[in-house]
């Protein structure tokens, strides 16, 4: 079973590998400015489920990672340059939308469709190479052949990581929902920030 597996694993290294992942996703981060932007523009709840959205696409990775389609994707760089793009171009489109986004009454800001709040979550994160680099390049660096199945030592470290990950995105975008509803009638300004965060998601995306 993976969690007796994990259970060779020796508890010095089984800390360190928790505590680094939990300061990679505390560490403001593209997911966390994402579920923000989400909050921001709709509120708690919006923020919330933008959380368990980019969590969804870290379950993603974690499962390519482990069956190794990760490492076959890294290995081609011209693939990551494709969904790098099309990552962008999807966030340069959410904030087109923010942007242009019209009067809406701060009563229904929670009113978003679940479904589509955690699409857009999913996608920001699916469409986002980078965490399936940083889980290929982390989570080997706690496992050991000693310890058992290395696939079931990445795929129980990835779990925990993915865990306190979406935990930690959640409460961000929980926070900035409420930070949304102080400022209220600003409904206006709140789209144009939100937007504001979601193309310098898309440009760091390209850039980096």
């Amino acid at each position: 079973m993976i969690w007796d597996t994990l259970a060779n694993i020796p508890t010095d290294d089984l800390l360190a590998c928790i505590i680094g992942g939990l300061v990679v996703n505390i560490a403001p981060g593209p997911d966390v400015f994402f579920a923000s932007a989400c909050g921001i523009q709709g509120g708690p709840r919006a923020g919330f489920l933008a959380g368990v959205g980019v969590g969804l696409g870290v379950l993603m990775h974690l499962t390519l990672a482990v069956v190794g389609l990760g490492a076959l994707m890294v290995a081609h760089p011209e693939a990551l340059r494709v969904v790098k793009y099309i990552g962008a171009g999807y966030l340069l489109w959410l904030a087109w939308s923010a942007w242009n986004a019209g009067p809406v009454d701060p009563a229904a800001r929670g009113a978003v469709r679940t479904a589509t709040i955690l699409r857009r979550g999913f996608l920001s994160n699916a469409l986002n190479p980078k965490p399936i680099m940083f889980m290929l390049a982390y989570l080997p660096q706690f496992t050991s052949p000693a310890y058992g199945p290395v696939w079931q030592q990445v795929l129980g470290l990835g779990i925990i990581f993915w865990m306190g990950g979406t935990l930690i995105t959640m409460a961000y975008g929980v926070a900035a929902g409420y930070a949304g509803q102080i400022i209220g009638p600003r409904i206006g300004i709140l789209n144009r920030i939100a937007a504001v965060m979601f193309a310098g998601l898309a440009l760091r995306l390209v850039v980096r």
